[in-house]
């Protein structure tokens, strides 16, 4: 066979489209002929004799074209996740499963649950410093937790995902909101805040193992065309608790200073109710959640392998992940836009309560109008992401929304209309929430096919880090001066994080995988192996469109 036919053949077996991706090896006949052709150098030398110019030409595409076998090296274990069958070189074989739905469904809720955990003190924070006889700070702590405790358990919970599985890792994450949310119970007393904050920092450890899961649960359950809406629906859970912690709690444990006893059993009341609704969720996590479908959902999922190499390096993926540029400066944008929303979170009672007097109930339903309106956002950009696949410009759009929503917020927040706040506070969840699940997703394309549980945690790493910075800084400048000050505080940082989004280059190789025609399906994916000098060579956004 000559070179031009070898050429050829190897081109016709790497530019199937997606449906068609097949894993095979050289035969020993095929390395021997290709041994025995001229090389490129030596055909230029001898003035291409003995040759055609098509010839030629294929010599030159066959050195910029990687073999089939090299191209398969650039995934995890060969791109063929060790399957038998994959290596006899049939298809892919991909399929759709119902019980995703459940998955979705049980991660969700008892991730609503560790939300309302989160902001249950919060949001009648007045109520717990007069119970508890402690300042505004220390409860703002229990909210703060949850982020200080997420920082440096995030890198062996991510480890933990990435060796045991999506089911350990759930398991663990609804079992210990389990055992918080009942140690809860027992903090019912005056005298026992220490109590209390112990159950916190084990819920802020649960929420380790669930921050972290949209994107798995999304990548390993659900196809390409609702993958965005998955995780969008997946962070809604979390986002619905929160949006119940600012309603429930001012209902179930009303303002009664003159009544200790009676706060004392309403306390009560909502720590047990949480901790009965944690325990059944709990039980409904064993039974319905697994690490992965029998067949992958997705072509992207099925070039990856099943399980981790022994040679895996979980070090090694960090470290790619901090030499990705579009990723560190995503990194950074997503810690503001998302701690600029823990930090309004945790102190929007404090705001409203500084402009509005014995508002606690208002303050409540101000906060969950925040909320279900990001709600609502989450759910019409995870649609949208699958319909266009536009990931740089809906993040943009929806960060510069986000900023024009906080400088109308921050402005309208004293004008003593407080319906007026309900409106700024929905337009500013609206787009400020519903940049979560946009994060998440343009993580995981920048950086595939390396782990979405990785990618995932160090965002939320950075979400939690800018979080308590903000919330400290912001919860001093509202004590010391006034919510005025502490939200233009916040405004100036959402600014800066609109700039650098706008330097992010879109490169999105998951979608190449599933979606790209030729040779960019293995391309797309090899690029987060290449050194950073050839990363502009991997298909953009830009080019997609």
């Amino acid at each position: 066979m000559v070179a031009g036919d070898l050429v050829q053949e190897h081109l016709r077996a790497d530019t199937g489209a997606p449906d068609d991706i097949t894993v095979g090896r050289k035969t020993p006949e095929l390395e021997g002929a290709a041994e025995r052709c001229p090389t490129y150098e030596e055909a230029i030398k001898t003035g291409g004799a003995g040759e055609t110019d098509s010839d030629s030409r294929a010599l030159e595409q066959e050195k910029e074209v990687p073999a089939a076998d090299e191209r398969e090296a650039m995934l995890p274990n060969g791109g063929g996740g060790g399957e038998a069958e994959e290596k006899q070189g049939t298809k892919l074989e991909t399929k759709l499963y119902p019980r995703r739905f459940a998955v979705l469904l049980v991660f969700s809720l008892y991730s609503l649950v560790n939300a309302f955990q989160w902001i249950q003190y919060s949001i009648i924070a007045n109520v717990f410093t007069r119970y508890y006889g402690v300042t505004n700070d220390k409860v703002d702590w229990l909210s703060i937790v949850y982020m200080v405790v997420y920082i440096p358990l995030i890198f062996p919970a991510t480890w933990l995902l990435d060796r045991k599985g999506l089911r350990l890792t759930a398991l663990l994450g609804a079992g210990l909101n389990c055992v918080g949310a009942w140690l809860k119970c027992a903090s019912v007393s005056p005298g026992l805040f220490g109590v209390t904050v112990a159950a916190q920092v084990v819920c802020s450890v649960a929420q380790v193992f669930i921050l972290g899961l949209p994107s798995r649960v999304a990548s390993v359950w659900f196809g390409p065309g609702e993958v965005s809406t998955a995780c969008a629906a997946a962070v809604l859970g979390n986002q619905l608790g929160t949006a119940i912690g600012f309603l429930l709690p001012p209902v179930l444990v009303p303002n009664t200073p003159e009544d200790v006893a009676l706060t004392g059993h309403n306390i009560s009341v909502m720590f047990y109710g949480t901790a009965a609704v944690s325990t059944f969720l709990f039980i409904l996590a064993v039974i319905v959640i697994k690490d992965r479908p029998l067949l992958p959902p997705s072509h992207s999922q099925a070039v990856l392998p099943s399980s981790l190499s022994e040679d895996y390096s979980y070090k090694q993926s960090i470290f790619n992940l901090m030499k990705n540029k579009a990723f560190v400066l995503l990194l950074v944008s997503y810690g503001i836009m998302t701690g600029s929303f823990y930090s309004v979170s945790t102190l929007l009672n404090q705001m409203i309560m500084s402009c509005y007097e014995n508002q606690e109930l208002n303050a409540g339903r101000i906060g969950l109008t925040l909320v279900v309106a990001g709600m609502v956002g989450s759910i019409l950009c995870g649609l949208w992401l699958d319909h266009t696949k536009t990931y740089k410009m809906t993040t943009l759009i929806v960060y510069g929304l986000s900023f024009l929503g906080m400088v109308v917020f921050t402005f309208t927040l004293d004008l003593n209309n407080i319906y007026l706040v309900f409106v700024t506070a929905g337009a500013l969840g609206f787009f400020m929430t519903g940049y979560l699940p946009l994060g998440f997703e343009f993580g995981v394309e920048i950086t595939y096919p390396e782990s979405e549980g990785t990618s995932s945690g160090l965002l939320n790493a950075f979400a939690q880090l800018f979080g308590i910075i903000f919330t400290l800084i912001q919860g001093k400048l509202t004590t010391d001066y006034n919510p005025l000050i502490g939200n233009i505080f916040l405004c100036a940082w959402i600014f800066l994080g609109i700039l650098l989004t706008a330097l992010i280059k879109s490169e999105l190789k998951r979608h190449n995988v599933n979606m790209g025609a030729d040779s960019n399906q293995l391309q797309a994916s090899s690029c987060s192996h290449r050194p950073a000098e050839s990363l502009l060579e991997c298909p953009s956004e830009e080019d997609i469109e």
